[in-house]
């Protein structure tokens, strides 16, 4: 009969909880998707998430111009400001006067820029005017309603309404 030593029985003991946690700590390692690495198609490049500019399609002529796109020497000269874009400023602000009294000088003064951007998107060109001079707002309300003039003047506490003017630069 064999007799077993104490020391065989432990290191065989030792070498079992070995395999074991081994075993264990390359099963934690695995991928437990069950799919095959090799047949797992390659991941794909993120989708851009901006629009192309024109930086992107240097030779592409097929933009519509834009207003701003224009030289100072392409837009329309101060006089050329038509009579229907004149009159769409007088309403823009007569409509805003009585917000603009309500609101106090400081916070009218914004309001005041945002009817003025406002018109100036609306008519083609004539963004690149008041860039060129600022006073073409009081030019035009002078002319078409100066009324309309005197009461914003009055509620935005300005002398003269291109001195109320931001953003145009």
């Amino acid at each position: 009969m064999r007799t077993s030593h104490p020391g065989r029985r432990s290191s065989r003991a030792r070498l079992a909880v070995g395999v074991i946690l081994a075993a264990a700590l390359l099963g934690a390692c695995t991928d437990d998707s069950g799919d095959d690495p090799a047949t797992t198609p390659p991941m794909q490049p993120p989708v851009p998430t901006t629009a192309p500019t024109d930086r992107d399609y240097p030779d592409r002529d097929d933009r519509t111009p834009d207003a701003d796109d224009r030289s100072p020497e392409e837009a329309p000269a101060v006089d050329e400001v038509s009579p229907a874009a004149a009159d769409q400023l007088c309403d823009m602000m007569r409509a805003d006067i009585g917000t603009w009294q309500d609101q106090g000088s400081t916070v009218a003064r914004v309001t005041f820029n945002g009817t003025v951007h406002n018109w100036a998107a609306q008519n083609e060109g004539i963004n690149v005017v008041i860039i060129r001079d600022r006073s073409i707002v009081d030019t035009v309300t002078i002319q078409n309603c100066p009324e309309v003039r005197d009461q914003a003047l009055d509620a935005l506490d300005l002398s003269d309404l291109a001195s109320g003017l931001a953003g145009f630069n």
